[in-house]
């Protein structure tokens, strides 16, 4: 009988799952190693008093990349995790009053688009018609392939020349519409991604018609239970997971990959190990002994990188059934703002927020009566802005609860049960992001596709990586994406078949 092909997967994110699932459908025996005591990443799960606080990802725009998963593994998603419609899919605010609901709904997106500008209805369905061709071109073309080498960036540049890739989302959506509120309500979407919207490349444009294609989503029992479905998956597939074990080494032996050892004293040899770790991390501290590592570390400081996040984790003790499940809150500053978490020394004097209220879809995530939320605002990753958090946080969570108050949630500081928060320290120790980024490698044209981190390394041919610091990028579609083209490349090193999808 032929032996198996080993893997190892260090991380459990929505990219080392997804990763771990095809490869374990396909016939290797997979091990998952996660740091943490739960499984998830930046998906992780914090549970207090009877709430539960989804702790990252939380906006799932193709269950046909998740269905996928289970169809390689011969069983249907239903009956692993519900998923649940979310309409609308997101809530615009602005500090004048006005709001925008961003729905999947044609007619009331456009009646409200003619309410503000009757010109920009036309406009908005040419850049409808723009943002479905970049679609098509680089998320379902491109999303899932590879870019190993200078060449498979050449055959596809014409194509990107063409779609005007050159430009910034902020600019390809204002040759589009006139009204500033809606330019920002069609251009704030590479902000998901850890991206800069007035520098991220038109081809993330692309989003919006990912989301009118399917809808936003959020899974029964939070996005956690989606973490566990595909845990489940990929233990009934026979794959193993190992939780408490942080990866302290990666062996290497003849330019290859033999192995790797853990911090709590397992080691192994493996045939093939990728990593869903930080990719800094991966190469300067998991490989710092190699010379591979050494060099690739020192090529990573000099890449740019994504802005952080602080996020504040509440609950109360009463239901606001007036907000809306996903709220993007915008400050009085739009561009500057931005300008500022990419490049200010320090922290602005204001913010913008999203508000994620996910009790309004699945009110078993608090106690009868209750509702549980997280806020978070993008702020500069370390690197940018040397902050000492741990005493600026209580003072930026008291700015933002205050602001929560005083323009949506009212009575929210004498409701509030319980409150925690991750800021840039946190994803720098817990989650070993470098500079505490919360997206890698930050989303631009000269660090995407063959120029950003490669799917397999070029020069270790048994190491891989997926995830966001990887091809594609961030967000649950991109992570998964890169499993995809990852797995793809794994399987026929080893000569097993590549499925279709």
């Amino acid at each position: 009988m032929k032996t198996k092909k080993t893997a190892a997967v260090i991380g459990s994110g929505f990219g080392g799952l997804s990763l771990a699932i095809r490869l374990q459908a396909a016939g290797f025996d997979t091990t998952v190693l996660e740091k943490r005591d739960k499984p998830g990443g930046r998906a992780y799960v914090y549970q207090d008093q009877g709430f539960v606080f989804d702790g990252g990802p939380t906006v799932i725009t193709d269950p046909s990349a998740l269905e996928a998963l289970f169809t390689l593994g011969g069983r249907e998603m239903k009956d692993y995790v519900e998923l649940m419609p979310v309409d609308p899919m997101y809530r615009l605010c602005w500090e004048d009053g006005d709001v925008f609901d961003y729905t999947n709904d044609a007619d009331r997106l456009e009646a409200q688009i003619r309410k503000r500008n009757p010109a920009d209805v036309d406009g908005y369905r040419r850049f409808l018609d723009y943002s479905r061709k970049v679609f098509h071109k680089g998320y379902l073309e491109l999303g899932h392939v590879p870019f190993l080498n200078f060449g498979s960036m050449i055959k596809v540049a014409p194509a990107l020349m063409k779609l005007r890739a050159y430009r910034s989302v902020y600019d390809q959506v204002s040759r589009f519409i006139q009204d500033e509120h809606l330019r920002q309500a069609f251009s704030f979407h590479p902000l998901l991604v850890g991206g800069n919207p007035f520098k991220a490349s038109s081809i993330y444009a692309l989003i919006h018609a990912l989301e009118r294609e399917w809808g936003v989503w959020f899974a029964r029992g939070g996005t956690g239970a989606l973490v566990r479905a595909m845990v489940r998956l990929f233990e009934d597939l026979g794959g193993t997971i190992r939780l408490n074990s942080e990866v302290a080494r990666i062996d290497t032996a003849d330019g290859r990959i033999t192995g790797l050892a853990t911090r709590d004293g397992y080691s192994k040899k493996f045939d093939a190990v990728a990593s869903n770790a930080d990719v800094l991390h991966t190469y300067g501290k998991l490989l710092g002994h190699t010379d591979r590592g050494r060099k690739q570390s020192q090529a990573l400081h000099k890449r740019d990188w994504s802005m952080s996040l602080f996020v504040i984790y509440f609950g109360l003790k009463r239901v606001h059934p007036d907000l809306k499940h996903h709220m993007v809150l915008f400050g009085p500053r739009y561009r500057e703002l931005i300008d500022d978490i990419f490049n200010a020394p320090g922290l602005s004097d204001d913010f913008s927020l999203y508000l994620h209220a996910p009790t309004l879809t699945d009110p078993s995530l608090a106690p009868e009566g209750c509702s549980a939320y997280y806020v978070l605002s993008p702020v500069p990753h370390l690197g940018t802005a040397d902050i000492d958090w741990d005493e600026v946080g209580p003072k930026y969570t008291d700015r933002i609860l205050d602001y929560l108050e005083r323009h949506h949630i009212p009575g929210l500081k004498e409701d509030l049960v319980t409150c925690h928060t991750l800021h840039p320290f946190g994803f720098r120790d817990e989650l070993n992001s470098h500079l505490g980024s919360a997206f890698s490698v930050e989303p631009v044209l000269t660090q995407s596709a063959w120029f950003r981190p490669h799917n397999r390394d070029s020069k270790i041919p048994n190491l891989y990586l997926v995830g966001a610091g990887t091809h594609p990028g961030a967000g649950i579609p991109g992570v998964v994406g890169s499993a995809r083209a990852t797995a793809g490349l794994m399987l026929k090193d080893f000569g097993l078949p590549v499925p279709a999808r």
